[in-house]
């Protein structure tokens, strides 16, 4: 069984400890840790794993987030993956930090990375594990908060945030989407 674990962000080390660039942070955690490297492959950096005999092919797009859908399109079709083994992970405004949402589908909610996504895949029927980066700001500065790096009380408590991002994405692939929602949309909880 093949997965598709699409985590978004944006190329450059300007971008790189921005909250915007959390899907891109999960993956690079993930391969770490699984002691594997990405390579620049068409449209993507792209590495894979195995885990409980599921391979899990990781696709950070170098498209930008806000042409994701161009990469996620391109390795779903070369390694012949099934929608529903499709999983985006993406940052959410309106979570607060550090809570994690699995959904199985849904609209963009006005991120244009999934924007990008549904547009060229035609639909918005595959899985996606948002994470919540707050919203504590003003209306209209939304693109300068995204953009920014995390503040120093959220680098304390993010390493334990992906940790548990890491294990949604393994049991995505291995115990399905509905038990992953039942198991971490219900006990990971946002900061006090």
């Amino acid at each position: 069984m093949k997965y598709l674990i699409a985590g978004l962000g944006n190329i450059g080390e300007e971008y790189r400890n921005t909250r915007h660039n959390i899907g891109f942070n999960i993956l690079d955690i993930l391969a770490k840790t699984s002691n594997i490297f990405f390579k620049d492959k068409r449209y993507a950096f792209i590495c894979e794993f195995k885990f409980k005999e599921r391979k899990f092919i990781l696709v950070k797009p170098s498209t930008f987030v806000n042409l994701s859908g161009i990469a996620v399109n391109y390795w779903l079709k070369k390694e012949k993956v099934p929608i529903k083994n499709l999983l985006v992970v993406v940052d959410d405004l309106s979570l607060p930090f550090g809570t994690l949402r699995l959904k199985p589908k849904g609209s963009d909610a006005g991120h244009n990375g999934l924007y990008n996504i549904n547009q060229i895949l035609g639909h918005q029927n595959y899985a996606r594990l948002r994470f919540g980066i707050g919203n504590d700001i003003s209306q209209g500065r939304y693109v300068n908060y995204v953009l920014s790096p995390w503040t120093e009380e959220e680098e304390k408590v993010l390493p334990e945030r992906i940790n548990l991002a890491i294990e949604a994405i393994k049991c995505f692939g291995t115990i399905g989407i509905q038990h992953t929602m039942n198991q971490f949309n219900k006990t990971i909880k946002a900061l006090e």
